[in-house]
């Protein structure tokens, strides 16, 4: 099953004002904030102001300045949340991409989670 871009999805509604989030961290081609239902204490999603649907979408379509932006808000949001490895214990990244990485939502968003063990990559496949 193809993902197509939906305008009505949660965080395009983010993006638009619509719905209120709890920003960390901004610029010209990206947002970050406060994941509503954290998985572990740090726990921040990152999403590009582009419509861009998946991980795969983003790195082939987005420009370059959408690229180093959003790379460089990851950046900022790991250094500003003390999870960096400058001065925390380190962090994970997670992005998901179509039904076998099980997305919710076809907007193309980063998820950094720190601030604990994150234990296994991946748990046993059933």
């Amino acid at each position: 099953m193809a993902f197509a871009y939906d305008d009505s999805n949660i965080f395009a509604r983010i993006l638009r004002g619509e719905i209120p989030n709890d920003t960390v961290a901004e610029n010209d081609h990206a947002l970050a904030f406060r994941d509503i239902s954290p998985k572990a204490p740090c726990h921040i999603l990152v999403i590009p102001k582009g419509k861009y649907v998946s991980f795969d979408d983003f790195a082939a379509n987005a420009s370059e300045a959408e690229i180093a932006g959003f790379m460089r808000l990851c950046a900022q949001v790991c250094t500003q949340e003390g999870i960096g490895l400058e001065q925390g214990q380190g962090f994970r990244a997670i992005t998901n991409a179509g039904t076998h990485g099980v997305q919710e939502v076809p907007h193309f968003h980063l998820h950094i989670l720190g601030g604990a063990v994150m234990g296994p990559m991946i748990g046993a496949r059933g």
